[in-house]
């Protein structure tokens, strides 16, 4: 940590607040990296913000508990929370019922990173309201951040419960293939929602600042539930309806996107539409060679008779999972080309079978695919384990929600394999959450 005391106080509290989160915010070692990363948090965060954001939790807290933490009168602490939260730095979630906040603080991931481009240079988004982030200094402090070192790559992508999920192109499926299931299939995730918003999207429009942006169209994140009404509400982007959000989905993936999902079965907050130039989660994959997003459970089946060795689907996917080899062909003096399929890099998005226009590629079962948490409650307990902050977690929640938020986190821990189980017992010493695991005989 020897670059920290170049930092301001606030800024270097701040910095010890989110590395303890489920994803953390490492400090790089390349200097050009580091640069980057001290300037995303002086840009996003004034020093008075930064302070408090050092003492907020991750979990969900009422407006009087936060209060109580942190010693400041309600009257003057919502106004504060409410600035962070138009810059995504601080979420809100009202209570269904009684319309009152929850306040929380936002990840590096889903979270301030893709709010701060979002919106257009001083975009206004409410009364009085336009974004002063200045996104051509933010872009480079991102890239220089996240590109110039593998720091955040494996912090954020290089674990077993990544971020994303690809999502099958539907339209590539195999005839007569397996039923896919809802929270398999795109057009499910999206119809199934109960609110929709649309964004910018954070990668391409910060690719469009660093002067290398593709073609492909911009305002194409989806945010899905509680995820939509909170880009509505702070202005990160519009609502929509269903029809436009399917609209949506249609159309880029006629455009050749891959669609990558929130990685968790119910209640998802995103679905991407993403290219492998542009989107941080493909590059991590294409530079740093990690499994940065979870395989759709779908592979290509290849039709040899079919395929004319155009090299369509090698140039089509995002991952650089195919490359045309020479094949000898009986008959014919000069090999032809058939595609090689890595099936450990394939992430299964059928984008390859799309791009075909002689059909000799669809999708069916297979590949590499992790398991898939239930819930965001479960994706965030197996973050934890994984990065060894789970009693970061659990002293986190318990100071802020109480027995409600441990008993739902023991629920997830319970769910979890036994090995899993075993692993949150060595690494929590809480004698609470030690006599809820022993109670699944399965644990020993």
């Amino acid at each position: 940590m020897g670059h920290l005391e170049r930092l301001k106080q606030e800024y270097r509290d701040l910095a010890d607040r989110l590395e303890r989160g489920t994803v953390g915010f490492p400090e790089p070692r390349d200097p050009a990296a580091w640069t980057g990363w001290r300037e995303i948090l002086e840009i996003l965060y004034t020093p008075e913000e930064a302070a408090l954001a050092a003492r907020m939790p991750v979990r969900p807290t009422s407006l009087r508990t936060l209060a109580a933490r942190l010693g400041l009168p309600e009257a003057e602490l919502a106004p504060r929370l409410d600035a962070m939260c138009d810059k995504g730095l601080v979420m809100d979630l009202p209570d269904r019922r009684s319309g009152r906040p929850s306040y929380f603080l936002s990840p590096p991931v889903v979270g301030f990173f893709e709010y701060s481009l979002m919106r257009a240079q001083d975009a206004p988004f409410g009364p009085g309201k336009r974004d002063a982030i200045p996104k051509k200094r933010m872009a480079e402090a991102l890239q220089a951040y996240t590109h110039g070192d593998g720091a955040f790559a494996r912090e954020a992508l290089g674990r077993d419960t990544v971020i994303g999920r690809a999502l099958v192109h539907e339209t590539a499926l195999a005839e007569g293939a397996p039923e896919v299931l809802d929270w398999e299939r795109a057009s499910a995730v999206v119809g199934d929602a109960r609110a929709w918003a649309v964004s910018l999207c954070y990668c391409r429009h910060k690719t469009e600042h660093l002067g290398t942006a593709c073609g492909a169209p911009v305002e194409v994140c989806l945010s899905l539930n509680g995820g939509a009404e909170f880009v509505t509400r702070r202005g990160f982007g519009r609502a929509i309806e269903r029809a436009e959000a399917l609209e949506i989905l249609a159309r880029s993936r006629e455009g050749g996107l891959v669609q990558i999902a929130d990685n968790v079965k119910n209640r998802p907050t995103f679905v991407c539409n993403c290219c492998g130039c542009c989107c941080e989660q493909l590059q991590a994959v294409n530079n740093f060679g990690l499994r940065a997003v979870n395989g759709s459970g779908f592979a290509p089946r290849h039709d040899a008779a079919a395929c004319a060795g155009c090299s369509r689907c090698a140039r089509a996917c995002p991952v650089g999972a195919i490359t045309m080899v020479p094949e000898r062909r009986v008959g014919e003096q000069k090999s032809g080309l058939a595609p090689r399929f890595d099936g450990d890099r394939c992430i299964g998005c059928g984008v390859c079978a799309s791009a075909c226009r002689k059909d000799a590629l669809e999708m069916e079962r297979g590949g590499l695919q992790r398991p898939v948490p239930s819930s965001s409650l479960e994706k965030v307990v197996r973050q934890a384990l994984e990065r060894n902050r789970l009693a970061d977690l659990l002293v986190d929640a318990g100071e802020s929600l109480g027995s409600r938020v441990l008993h739902g986190i023991v629920e997830a821990l319970t769910s979890l394999p036994p090995a899993e189980r075993l692993l949150a017992s060595e690494q929590v010493r809480s004698r609470f959450v030690r006599a809820a695991l022993s109670r699944f005989r399965d644990l020993a």
